[in-house]
């Protein structure tokens, strides 16, 4: 079974909702590639649209890979609600992400050669799931995003991200993550070792900017560089 079916077929490691979701593709094969960029679209979107992204960064050398949530949702509630209120959907969703991450570990990609990218609920999970599952990583984006959990949430998160170059940007003004909830995150991420660029945009709204692809494609290309 080529890597792609093996990640759409049904797996009992994947619980809840998401078990099961779809994963599209775009740019090198899996099997060929040099790097991997895994993306998470936003709240009411799909894996075609986040996957356009992809065609707009024109890095060679990734397979990007972009799991569907149920419904277009990978979780029901606003990100900054209490946990239990996001579940099982929230798990699931982590869940699902867990096992591309896997899948492209067995095909011959490490986590250093591995990025994390997300936009709006999908920034959200991809920062949440770097938090949870520190390590050293190819490059961590969120796209208008945070960390997932109410304001008062401890963030005792283990492990260190080791350097990983870590890009945050949003709008200053941006409807549906405060901007004082990017800081919150940069600060976190900081103290779990990533080297965080956290860029606010005046008066932008929400949507992803040319400023941001061209720094994201620099994240890239700098990763593809490292031997």
């Amino acid at each position: 079974m080529n890597p792609q079916a093996a990640m759409n077929a049904s797996n009992p490691s994947v619980q809840g909702p998401h078990r099961g979701s779809l994963l599209k593709t775009a740019g090198e094969p899996l099997e060929r590639a040099r790097s991997a960029m895994l993306m998470i679209h936003g709240r009411g979107a799909s894996a075609e649209d986040i996957l356009s992204l992809a065609l707009e960064l024109n890095v060679a050398g990734f397979a990007c890979l972009a799991p569907q949530a149920v419904n277009n949702t990978w979780y029901p509630n606003p990100f900054h609600t209490p946990l239990a209120e996001n579940e099982p959907w929230l798990s699931s969703a982590l869940d699902r992400m867990d096992e591309v991450i896997a899948a492209i570990g067995k095909a011959g990609i490490p986590p250093e050669r591995t990025f994390l990218l997300g936009f709006s609920q999908g920034a959200c999970l991809a920062l949440e799931y770097a938090a949870r599952h520190a390590r050293r990583y190819g490059g961590l984006a969120g796209l208008s995003g945070a960390l997932i959990g109410p304001d008062n949430l401890p963030r005792n998160y283990a492990g260190s991200l080791d350097g990983t170059p870590v890009f945050l940007g949003c709008s200053d003004m941006d409807p549906y993550v405060p901007k004082e909830r990017v800081e919150a995150a940069t600060r976190v991420l900081q103290s779990l070792g990533g080297r965080v660029t956290q860029r606010l945009y005046p008066k932008m709204g929400h949507v992803v900017n040319p400023d941001e692809i061209e720094f994201v494609r620099g994240l890239m290309q700098a990763g593809l560089a490292r031997p």
